[in-house]
C-alpha cells in the first residue's frame, strides 16, 4: 500500500513560485519517518527541514510542481482562482505518482467538495481524502509539506542573492516590511517577473504610483 501526501508552500507570498509537492510513502515506512521527526514543516527550523527533506527524497517518490508568478498571474487573468490553480497541480501529481490512495491538505474551505472534484478527474480507483490540517495529522502530507517548503526556500534564496545590493527582498510575504520596501523600489512596468502582479499588494502600489 502506497500513500500519496500532497501539500503546498508559497500560497500567500507576493514573490516567487507556488510549490506543490506529492510524496509517495509505502505504508511500512510511515513509522520510520515518524521516528525521524517528520512533522508539519511550519513546526521545524529551516536547518531541520533541509536535513529531513534529503532523507524523505531517499525514502519516498517525490513529485514537485512549481507554478511561477507569471503563470499565476496569467491564469488569474483568465478567472482561474488560486484553489483551481492548485487543484490542476494536484491532479498532475496524482497522475504522475504510483500510489493507491491520496491525502491532501485541503485548500478549499469545504474539504468534501475538493475530494469530490479530485475524484471526478482521477476516477474511483484512487481513494481520495482532503482534510484541513492534514500536514499535522498524516506523515505523507507532512513529508510533502517539508519538501515543498525546502524547494520554495531554495528558489527564494536564489532570487534574494540577486538583490542583496539593494537591501534584499525579505520573505516575500505582503506583510513583510522588507518585501514592501523591495517592491517600492520599482515602477510597476519594471517589476521582476517573479512578482505576482495580480496580488492586491502590487495593485495598491500601482495605484499609489
Amino acid at each position: 500500500m502506497k500513500i500519496l501526501g500532497i501539500d503546498e508552500a508559497g500560497r500567500g507570498p507576493v514573490l516567487g513560485p507556488l510549490v506543490v509537492c506529492g510524496a509517495v510513502i509505502p505504508q511500512d515506512k510511515i513509522v520510520i519517518l515518524e521516528r525521524m521527526g517528520i512533522k508539519d514543516s511550519k513546526k521545524l527550523t529551516p536547518a531541520r527541514r533541509n536535513v529531513l527533506a534529503r532523507k524523505i527524497r531517499k525514502m519516498a517518490e517525490c513529485h514537485v510542481v512549481k507554478i511561477t508568478a507569471q503563470d499565476i498571474d496569467n491564469l488569474r487573468a483568465k478567472d482561474v482562482n488560486l484553489n483551481e490553480i492548485e487543484k490542476i497541480a494536484m491532479i498532475k501529481i496524482i497522475n504522475m505518482a504510483d500510489a493507491d490512495s491520496v491525502i491532501i491538505d485541503s485548500v478549499d474551505v469545504d474539504p468534501a467538495r475538493l475530494t469530490r472534484q479530485i475524484k471526478e478527474v482521477v476516477g474511483d480507483d484512487m481513494d481520495v481524502k482532503a482534510e484541513h490540517g492534514a500536514d499535522d495529522k498524516y506523515i505523507p502530507v507532512a513529508a510533502a509539506s517539508i519538501v515543498a517548503k525546502v524547494e520554495r526556500d531554495i528558489e527564494i534564496e536564489k532570487l534574494s542573492r540577486q538583490y542583496k545590493k539593494i537591501g534584499g527582498m525579505g520573505s516575500g510575504y505582503p506583510s513583510d516590511p522588507r518585501t514592501k520596501a523591495f517592491l517600492e523600489k520599482f515602477e510597476y512596468h519594471e517589476l521582476p517577473d517573479f512578482v505576482r502582479k495580480s496580488w492586491a499588494t502590487v495593485e495598491k502600489l500601482k495605484e499609489k504610483k
